[in-house]
């Protein structure tokens, strides 16, 4: 297991501000996820989850997704690296960087040109493409619990990551 400081400790962006959550069982999940969906600076923000295998990451934007509108299946992208979302006045881009080892798969895959365009950015295991990414507007650090519980570091690495804790 994890501690959240391990989590935290190859993480080099700036923190403007931070915020400790628990998250005492799904619904707690989904309660904080639906909080955030109601943030108006989420519609162009780009959030990092951190967390080990397991942790809750794919869970929480599954329930982020729902409270934001979005029906049907959410898969979670690990083979396909990218799983576009179009809402009426959204975009959402999810990434899991759970295999990607080459960052020249950034460039070939044109995630440059997604980044750099509006719309949400959500990235599991975006340690994995570390230099390539822009400084995370919010990044969640989820660490299991013993009791199944979740702690949760909240970090705000710019302004609208401060807006959005």
């Amino acid at each position: 297991m994890h501690a959240l400081s391990d989590l935290t400790a190859d993480i080099h962006a700036p923190i403007l501000g931070s915020r400790l959550l628990r998250w005492d069982d799904e619904a707690a999940c989904a309660a904080c996820a639906a909080t955030l969906a109601t943030r108006p600076a989420l519609a162009d923000a780009y959030v990092e989850l951190h967390g080990p295998l397991g942790a809750g990451k794919t869970t929480f934007v599954r329930h982020l997704l729902r409270a934001l509108g979005v029906a049907g299946r959410i898969k979670s992208p690990t083979y396909a690296v990218l799983e576009p979302y179009e809402l009426p006045g959204l975009v959402v881009s999810h990434f899991d960087f759970y295999r990607f080892n080459d960052p020249r798969e950034w460039l070939d895959a044109g995630f440059r040109e997604l980044f750099a365009n509006p719309g949400l950015k959500l990235a599991e295991w975006p340690e994995n493409a570390t230099g390539v990414l822009p400084v995370a507007d919010l990044r969640l650090f989820i660490e299991p619990q013993p009791d199944d519980s979740r702690a949760v570091l909240a970090q705000a690495g710019t302004p609208r990551g401060l807006e959005l804790l």
